[in-house]
């Protein structure tokens, strides 16, 4: 069976620095790291061939021996053709201290959540800050556009007062954590390795709670309510989110409180429609009105405002009202209102009215196609359609 190459294992060129080869360690490392391989054979025994290799690459002494003889330079049965005997490659005992806690180091943080070296004492109690709180506002249209300040009732935190916030029974106190006896960390053997993390038990405090508070369940706190003022800015959307911080739970062993999120709803508008910075609202207007032209109101965000419609207005017709949006939550820029024209034809008339329309109509077709060029230049088209049929 070929011997390995212990550059090709750590995927790097045989002139490759130190620094270099600390890298690619510390890469292939967390990725075959058995905790991240629970049960993986061949990950395991990866995790050991990129171990010996970087033993032997990151001494010096050992890397020129490597490059001369091979691996018979390092063989620790091997001295006499060169190795470097006991004490050599075997269990790492040769391997510079220095060199293995800066390799090791950076691992263990990212694998174990900052876990801190071997050797590490006691951490003792650790500040934990408090978990976010989320809470759905729901306002109208008119306030998401405007902004306004608003009371919202909210969950609260307070100190029990029967065991004043250290979640022991009155008369008791917290026991040294039975699983880590007081450290904060347990540390675990995994082949190769001796690693440490957060106790499960005491989370890191390094102390159990035997007899919990029974008013507060052994937390400290006990839930109550809160009123907080809440301003909403003008222009903010449906889903968006308002940030108030340290308005969430209460942190742990002097650790900060969560953030309070807030997540708008805004009820729709009976009038317009929302783009972005713009509105859209449908305008019905008279037949009249759209073949005479006029002044017509129309409601905006600021009230009421006049426009004035040409004559023979046509239905689907767009008229824009600049400034007349919502205010761009940034940059306070107003959108625009887009006024969509709906001709509303009318209905439940008189005999009389009827009669009017009739002879309105027939008036109007004299007149040829000069009163209705749209409906005209229809008609044409289907004709010549059919003709090519």
């Amino acid at each position: 069976m070929a011997e390995e190459n212990y550059y090709e294992v750590l995927g790097v060129e045989r002139g490759a620095s130190q620094d270099d080869i600390k890298k690619a360690y510390r890469r292939l490392a967390m990725k075959y790291h058995p905790d991240r391989n629970p049960g993986d054979k061949a990950a395991e025994e990866k995790f050991k061939q990129i171990g010996e290799a970087y033993a032997v690459l990151s001494d010096e002494q050992k890397r020129a021996a490597y490059d001369r003889f091979g691996k018979a330079g390092v063989d620790p049965s091997a001295a006499g053709a060169g190795g470097f005997g006991q004490g050599g490659f075997g269990g790492f005992s040769g391997m510079n201290s220095g060199d293995f806690q800066s390799a090791f180091g950076d691992i263990f943080s990212d694998l174990f959540g900052g876990g801190r070296g071997r050797g590490a004492g006691p951490q003792g109690p650790q500040p934990m800050r408090g978990n976010d709180v989320s809470y759905t506002l729901e306002v109208s249209f008119e306030d998401a556009a405007h902004g306004r300040k608003m009371d919202i009732r909210v969950p609260a935190w307070d100190e029990c007062t029967s065991c004043h916030g250290t979640g022991c029974r009155p008369g008791t106190s917290k026991k040294t954590c039975p699983t880590c006896h007081g450290a904060g960390v347990v540390r675990m053997s995994n082949g190769l390795f001796q690693v440490q993390q957060t106790c499960p038990q005491c989370h890191g405090t390094g102390e159990v709670i035997a007899d919990p508070c029974p008013d507060c369940s052994g937390t400290g706190f006990k839930r109550s309510a809160k009123v907080v003022e809440v301003n909403i800015p003008a222009g903010i959307n449906d889903g968006q989110r308002i940030r108030m911080s340290g308005k969430g739970e209460p942190g742990t062993n002097g650790g900060p409180a969560g953030d309070l999120f807030i997540e708008i709803r805004v009820r729709p508008s009976d009038i317009f429609e929302r783009d972005g910075d713009d509105l859209h609202m449908q305008l019905p207007i008279s037949f009249v009105t759209a073949a005479l032209g006029g002044e017509v109101t129309v409601p905006t965000l600021d009230g009421e405002s006049r426009i004035t419609l040409p004559e023979g207005t046509q239905s689907g017709k767009t008229f824009r009202l600049r400034g007349k949006g919502i205010a761009n939550l940034r940059t306070h820029q107003p959108g625009d209102l887009y006024l969509h024209i709906e001709i509303e034809t009318p209905v439940n008339l008189s005999d009389k009215q009827k009669k009017m329309l009739r002879d309105f109509d027939a008036s109007l077709k004299e007149g040829g196609d000069k009163h209705n060029p749209k409906s005209q230049g229809f008609f044409d088209k289907v004709k010549n359609f059919f003709q090519k049929k």
